[in-house]
């Protein structure tokens, strides 16, 4: 029998090292390993202590490998955290300061631990550089989707295309109006774009004509005062000073101003010669009234017809004299897109959805609508252009009303302005 001294165990003959820790039990084995056996050979227990050494830091660890998928493992780990918070809700219960205090300990220890591992910082800032080249990668992909993005395709079903609409020739911005001078805008005398005096903001109307038979055009002049019951309006001034006025035009007092000038006529004419002009009705102009202008007719003065100034038919504007508001001013206006300084924003826009009708009937095509995206935010004024069947028109006109947008602007106020929306509903 054999005994190995590092394990101080015996083994029979045959063996020439120690099963256990490979010990050299006879000497062939120890001119393997270039050692000398002894009963007590310092170099026997050197090279026990240092194979025990290794064979403790190259201790086998089972490691079972769970062939479990995603869900049913994660479930198990749910599950073990019940578990574990079943067994600590007592403790808990009974003194949650401890209890909070020993998690706080524990959870310290365990992140120093996972500190102190080889290698741990490294990991952490290796993670923490992937994570923000993914974040950079994504914010850059999306800035360049979004500055070259394609519109729609033609087949996607329920979408809503904005069409600018091409300026309307009806609506002059730049209108200068009715008044006196360079500075006349709009109307009125006291500035140059006023619209009136009336309650309710908006636009200034109306006009008036007349004449005196003459062959000349209308002499220039003051307008006669504003008056609810009009008169002649004489061509030379009294030769002595009435008491009671002589002429008078049914205009609003707040656009009136008494220009200086000797004699009254239309401020706007070239002709320094005495006449009231070919029309007739007592007043000056080219057409029948007792008004001063090119009207139809009328008491006012201006192109419009049946008093006050401005033009097309008579109406009171507002708000302001003579120059305080005016055409640029019109809250109520509509604008083309081409006008505006900064178009609408659409910050959402929902889409329609098919009707069962429409679906069972195979119907496809567009809706078109002619909005006005208001200055207050909604949507008004919703007018079909192209309409489809089977209640595909009034879903389209549903959407468009929860279109939520951020209104247009001119020289830095809100305004109204006209807009074109195209659904279009395709089947697959």
């Amino acid at each position: 029998m054999k005994r190995c001294h590092a394990c101080d165990e015996e083994f029979e003959d045959k063996f020439s090292f120690c099963p256990v820790d490979a010990t050299p039990l006879n000497s062939l084995a120890a001119e393997v390993v270039d050692q000398t056996i002894s009963g007590n050979s310092p170099l026997i227990v050197e090279q026990t202590a240092e194979v025990s050494s290794s064979a403790s830091r190259a201790e086998f660890h089972l490691t079972m490998i769970d062939n479990a998928s995603l869900p049913e493992r994660l479930a198990k780990e749910v599950r073990y955290l019940g578990y574990q918070l079943r067994l600590s809700w007592p403790e808990l219960k009974r003194d949650p300061t401890t209890f909070c205090s020993g998690l706080l300990v524990e959870s310290g220890g365990s992140l120093r631990r996972a500190l102190a591992a080889p290698n741990s910082l490294t990991a952490f800032a290796t993670a923490m550089l992937l994570v923000l080249t993914v974040l950079l990668i994504v914010v850059l992909v999306g800035n360049r989707s979004s500055e070259g993005a394609s519109p729609p395709a033609a087949n996607e079903r329920e979408v809503a295309h904005l069409i600018q609409l091409p300026s309307d020739s009806k609506v002059n911005p730049e209108d200068p109006g009715i008044g006196a001078g360079s500075k006349a805008g709009r109307v009125g005398f006291a500035g140059g774009q006023g619209e009136g005096s009336g309650p309710r903001p908006r636009k200034s109307t109306g006009g008036g004509t007349g004449g005196q038979r003459d062959s000349l055009p209308t002499q220039v002049g003051k307008l006669p005062p504003p008056s609810e019951i009009p008169a002649p309006i004489p061509k030379f001034p009294p030769v002595q000073k009435q008491t009671l006025p002589v002429a008078g035009i049914d205009i609003d007092p707040a656009l009136w101003k008494n220009l200086p000038a000797p004699v009254y006529g239309d401020p706007r004419s070239a002709s320094s010669v005495p006449s009231g002009g070919p029309g007739d009705k007592g007043g000056m102009g080219t057409n029948d009234g007792s008004g001063i202008g090119e009207g139809v007719r009328g008491s006012g003065f201006g192109p419009g017809q049946d008093g006050n100034i401005g033009d097309g038919p008579k109406g009171l504007g507002c708000c302001g004299s003579g120059g305080s508001e005016g055409n640029k001013e019109d809250p109520d206006r509509v604008y083309p897109p081409p006008q505006v300084t900064e178009r609408a924003r659409v910050l959402a826009k929902p889409e329609p959805q098919y009707t069962e009708d429409a679906r069972r009937n195979q119907i496809t095509g567009s809706v078109v609508l002619r909005v006005v995206f208001s200055r207050t935010g909604e949507v008004t004024n919703i007018r079909a252009i192209n309409a489809l069947p089977f209640g595909l028109t009034e879903r389209a006109i549903a959407a468009a009303r929860q279109i939520r947008f951020r209104p247009a602007t001119k020289d830095g106020r809100a305004v109204n302005v006209y807009m074109q929306l195209e659904y279009n509903f395709n089947l697959y």
